[in-house]
């Protein structure tokens, strides 16, 4: 659980860095460098010989799907959304987490999905605010395309994982990268003019952070995490990280929020992973 309070606790900082300084260039460009750079971080750990290809493609594929289609859509949706607008779309993602693993499981969880719900809840509490954007529908669609994405790549690592247990996430996780590295790529190939690109030296810094720390480290800390907790869990802590970011807004960048409503929904959230981690066991 730790690796997921300390992923929070990075993302938390990495919202105002995207929508203050990258969204001038293109979306699928951003997406392709920052999951680049995740990928040379983590090659030289890459250890591969023991295991399938079979299974090594299923790797890639998660990849693809958790970070890179990820990426795109939710870095696109700045196009047509304001930042609290995605914020708050972002909410749906422990409903989906739960779905999907029920539906996999081909069992009802209504522990986990209560739970899963009472963490959305407590999101909406504190990013609540009315929707005005005139492109709200293609948003929308963007981001919870963004939300399944996330949710099934964490679902499904898990479960791959498992097939592997000798090798530690460690040695495996480029592949993850280079699935997402490589889907990103093939779009910018496809909308970036490469002839008239220009980074100043503050963007270059924030990929630079943002591949190594917020996606590259982050991401591997994630999906590390999310093998060493319940599905419940799992779904609680994706919402967790919105209070945060606005504490840190608060605290660090000196923005303005609803304090009220930031107290009143982090104490619903932190019920929620109260009572998962309460009556987990009784569960199964």
């Amino acid at each position: 659980m730790i690796y997921l309070i300390i992923v929070s606790l990075i993302w938390a900082f990495s919202f105002g860095i995207i929508k203050n300084n990258l969204t001038e260039h293109d979306p699928n460009l951003i997406s392709f460098l920052r999951l680049f750079i995740s990928f040379i971080v983590f090659l030289p750990f890459l250890r591969i010989k023991k295991i399938e290809r079979k299974t090594l493609i299923q790797f890639v594929g998660i990849g693809a799907v958790q970070f890179g289609a990820m990426y795109l859509a939710y870095i696109y949706s700045y196009q047509y959304l304001a930042a609290y607008e995605i914020a708050l779309l972002t909410i749906f993602t422990p409903i989906y987490i739960t779905i999907i693993n029920d539906l996999l499981n081909k069992k009802f969880s209504r522990l986990f999905l209560l739970t899963a719900f009472l963490a959305t809840v407590g999101a909406a509490v504190v990013k609540y605010k009315s929707i005005n954007s005139d492109h709200f529908f293609e948003g929308f669609i963007l981001v919870q395309i963004s939300n399944v994405c996330f949710a099934v790549g964490q679902v499904l690592y898990t479960r791959v994982k498992g097939m592997v247990a000798e090798k530690s996430n460690v040695s495996i996780f480029a592949l993850l990268y280079f699935g997402a590295a490589l889907l990103s790529g093939i779009f910018s190939l496809v909308t970036t003019d490469y002839s008239n690109i220009t980074f100043s030296g503050e963007q270059i810094f924030s990929l630079v952070y943002l591949g190594v720390i917020a996606s590259g480290l982050a991401f591997f800390l994630w999906n590390v995490g999310a093998t060493k907790v319940n599905k419940g869990a799992l779904a609680i802590f994706n919402n967790l990280k919105i209070p945060l970011a606005i504490a840190v807004s608060l605290l660090v960048f000196n923005e303005s929020a609803d304090i009220t409503r930031l107290l009143i929904g982090g104490t619903i959230i932190i019920a929620a992973l109260f009572i998962n981690e309460k009556y987990k066991i009784k569960t199964g």
